[in-house]
């Protein structure tokens, strides 16, 4: 885990929130994939990858956070 440890914060939490929200119009894909996933009708393999895509960035912004707060890791 220390690759996840050297990534810079500025860095992480700048691809998260792109991708949390890209693209803005007309719905964020984050927000569309969420809700199709709560509907039972995420069922594409492009859409399932659409979603861990999307995701990535906030789970691993999720682990650095625990490890660097909660661990007291560096």
């Amino acid at each position: 885990m220390t690759w996840l440890d050297s990534l810079a914060w500025p860095m992480l939490l700048i691809a998260g929130a792109f991708l949390a929200v890209s693209p803005i119009q007309p719905e964020p894909h984050l927000v569309e994939k969420l809700r199709m996933l709560s509907q039972g009708t995420l069922v594409k393999p492009l859409d399932i990858f659409d979603l861990l895509w999307h995701t990535a960035p906030l789970v691993l912004i999720a682990v650095k956070a625990y490890r660097q707060f909660v661990m007291q890791v560096n």
